[in-house]
């Protein structure tokens, strides 16, 4: 006879798009138990100090066939409730830093998956890994979940495998439509969200960063607000976030990275298109289309070899823009890391 699942106990912080996203995933890998992993998964509380933002965390958890999870108005509340054994830290940008360091310093252990940014500011990132450090009884894990497109997988996978050779170039275009309307508009403003570079693009540079093997040096940029947000205005306050930018990053191992930003720009096949070269070889991915190319140099055009991407994990998809489900596979690795369950390592991805 099989041994009973150990079960996780969940509370997310935060019940907006994202934190009904999170919601919605973690329904879907609670289904899955008794077919192909180990955990068993139950949401116990939701916090938020929006009302209606519960009031729709609720109602989608009675939706999925959840048994209703208990609200809180704050997150402290919900880890003194001592419901959750790992908590999802999907609230706007410019709250995440006080959160972050109220569950890692709680006298019972929380692990943490915190969407990206990690915070907004540089200082109060490396607070956040340092207090982290010293809490090796919890996992701290950034959702960064454009690793798990397939496209990008599928890409990274191809790098690391040495067909391209030493990478030496990587470039990220994104065209794509305006930033979604938050609750209370708090993404419209730099000083919530840390700006655009960071609050959107903090995947890029991840991207570029893993794909390069190496950490960045320097950093030029250019970007401006040329279109979106220019009429609205809130409590009197125009928008100040860009939306478009040029980004050119150096590494320390002499590789270089590129991001080509524009928010206006709908009318584009793909929202992704990335590449990367190496010396070697070249390597492309599309998103949302999923294609994948790659080449070596001595097989030229003719050589080139394109495939469709796809994950088997991925079961469902709900979401109108259809690479969200990169979130799904981004929580699955979470929830399954065995480390989470079996060692005392704390870490930031």
């Amino acid at each position: 006879m099989a041994a009973a699942a150990a079960e996780v106990r969940y509370g997310i912080v935060g019940v907006g798009m994202m934190g009904r996203e999170h919601l919605h995933n973690l329904a879907h890998l609670a289904a899955e138990v008794g077919r192909e992993q180990s955990v068993k998964v139950r949401v116990t509380g939701l916090a938020d100090p929006h009302q209606e933002s519960l009031r729709l965390g609720l109602q989608l958890a009675d939706e999925l066939g959840l048994p209703a999870p208990q609200t809180f108005s704050g997150h402290r509340e919900l880890l003194d409730s001592g419901l959750c054994d790992a908590v999802i830290v999907s609230s706007p940008n410019m709250t995440h830093y006080e959160i972050l360091m109220d569950i890692i310093s709680h006298h019972q252990p929380h692990h943490i998956l915190v969407e990206k940014p990690l915070c907004t500011t540089v200082q109060h990132c490396k607070k956040v890994i340092e207090a982290a450090q010293q809490r090796p009884d919890i996992i701290v894990q950034v959702g960064l979940e454009y690793r798990y497109m397939p496209p990008v997988a599928k890409l990274v996978d191809i790098v690391k495998s040495g067909t391209l050779g030493q990478v030496r170039m990587v470039a990220v275009r994104e065209h794509r439509f305006p930033f979604l309307v938050k609750v209370n508009n708090w993404n419209r403003f730099n000083c919530n969200s840390g700006g655009t570079l960071v609050e959107k693009c903090c995947h890029f540079f991840d991207l570029m960063r893993l794909f390069a093997a190496a950490n960045p040096v320097r950093v030029m940029a250019s970007g401006a607000i040329d279109v979106n947000h220019k009429d609205e205005m809130y409590e009197g306050k125009v928008p100040d976030i860009i939306d478009n930018a040029y980004v050119i990053v150096e590494f320390d191992n002499g590789s270089r990275g590129m991001l080509d930003l524009c928010m206006f720009a709908e009318g584009s096949r793909n929202e992704q298109e990335i590449s990367v070269v190496g010396d070697t070889g070249k390597g492309e991915a599309f998103v949302p289309e999923s294609i994948v190319r790659f080449g070596k140099r001595t097989e030229g055009r003719d050589g080139v070899v394109t495939i469709m991407a796809e994950d088997d994990r991925i079961k469902y998809i709900y979401f109108a823009v259809p690479y969200h489900h990169s979130a799904f596979l981004g929580i699955k690795v979470f929830i399954m890391d065995p480390a989470i369950w079996s060692t005392s390592t704390s870490y930031l991805l």
